[in-house]
């Protein structure tokens, strides 16, 4: 018997459909240029799974991909544009955004990329100025 907590989630228009699985590997906040600019907000929220955590129930066909860079698969609906996630395939995780899952209880642990911050939030949270060193970032942090 499989007792892992499970969440659905879906794009605006309910066309494409997502189960996440068991719990992220991390919660927190980006303040990167992209996904600012992806998101079309000042920050964006995320959590990040394994891929193997990840099932598309329904409309996979209805997924669109851009690759600004070779670090970050987009994926967002064709039909109503809606964002759903953000595959790293460098780090091993996908970024499903934690407005996609509702029901979800979202705990951020974390800000990163914080040197391009354009919305400084004063959370209590630590903010790193680019990520943990061992995503590949340097993990220095900026004081709030």
């Amino acid at each position: 018997m499989n007792d892992e907590k499970s969440w659905r989630g879906s794009c605006f228009c309910g066309a494409v459909q997502l189960t996440v699985k068991g719990a992220p590997e991390a919660m927190g906040y980006c303040h990167c240029d992209s996904c600012r600019h992806w998101s079309a907000s000042p920050v964006n929220a995320f959590s990040l799974w394994k891929p193997e955590a990840i099932t598309i129930q329904e409309g996979e066909a209805n997924i669109g991909t851009y690759n600004k860079t070779p670090e970050s698969s987009r994926k967002w609906c064709k039909i109503c544009g809606g964002h759903l996630m953000t595959e790293h395939p460098s780090m091993g995780l996908t970024d499903v955004y934690a407005a996609v899952i509702p029901g979800f209880e979202y705990q951020p642990g974390v800000h990163v990329n914080y040197q391009e911050s354009v919305l400084h939030i004063h959370d209590g949270l630590p903010k790193l100025k680019d990520v943990p060193a061992e995503m590949g970032g340097t993990g220095v942090s900026i004081e709030e």
